[in-house]
């Protein structure tokens, strides 16, 4: 079956002028993928297409999509997502993902907007200081899990776990979340498609939803985000993350 005409119009707003070699190697492959990717998924979705791409971006960063990372890199930039954007999404994918599996997507972000004209290193984001951070830190994280989530997480670590609390109050919370260039609403969304598309995170996956419903993303936006990632990670790790949410969201069993 050929890609509906709705498909062709929304994979050419991200892709304009593109042909793509798969669709003369895999032509049936590309017809149903871009059947479903561009037309059925997007019907469902209510986010913005900026932030759509962002988060597509982050899981494709956790899931070690570099190929199709710098493809849909350039579709973001068509589509909006600013540098600054699009730095701070791989940014934001160093405390979660690591830097080690993080490197060669800051390389191909940075020669991405290099091809396209744009200057390096770009404006600063950073708000804290090697002073404020830890305190910084401490306090965002209890605005996104709350005080006594936060609390009980270091009243519950031993001493010899305690330097691994002050390290996500400090990095983690202090040296990312603390940055402009994307809100705290956004970057729980980002790290909840990381967290997701990882695979391997259950307990942090439940942690996160929690901390997105905080943050005032609600149940729907959460499976809005689930289900445009369904074409990039694949069923298994979705339907992980939907059951999750499921738990988290129903709340407590009386």
């Amino acid at each position: 079956m050929a890609p509906t005409d709705q498909a062709r119009r929304n994979h050419d707003a991200l892709f304009p002028g593109h042909v793509s070699t798969l669709a003369v190697t895999d032509p049936e492959l590309i017809e149903y993928f871009d059947d479903f990717a561009f037309d059925e998924v997007l019907a469902e979705s209510r986010l913005d297409v900026r932030t759509r791409l962002m988060v597509q971006l982050a899981a494709m960063i956790a899931c070690q999509a570099l190929a199709e990372y710098r493809v849909m890199l350039g579709a973001a930039l068509t589509a909006g997502v600013s540098p600054v954007q699009v730095k701070e999404i791989v940014y934001q994918a160093v405390p979660y993902v690591g830097m080690a599996k993080v490197f060669g997507f800051l390389h191909a972000t940075n020669d991405v907007l290099t091809e396209r004209g744009v200057r390096l290193p770009l404006p600063g984001q950073s708000t804290t200081t090697s002073e404020s951070r830890a305190a910084r830190g401490l306090a965002v994280q209890k605005q996104i899990i709350g005080n006594g989530a936060v609390d009980a997480l270091y009243a519950g670590a031993p001493a010899d776990e305690q330097p691994i609390q002050r390290f996500l109050s400090a990095n983690c919370f202090g040296d990312h979340y603390t940055r402009t260039g994307l809100d705290i609403p956004t970057r729980e969304l980002l790290t909840f498609a990381m967290l997701v598309a990882l695979g391997g995170c259950d307990p942090q996956v439940k942690g996160h939803v929690a901390a997105n419903l905080h943050v005032g993303n609600d149940r729907a936006r959460l499976l809005d985000v689930l289900t445009q990632l369904i074409p990039y990670i694949g069923y298994p790790r979705i339907l992980n993350g939907v059951r999750a949410l499921d738990e988290v969201a129903a709340g407590p069993r009386r």
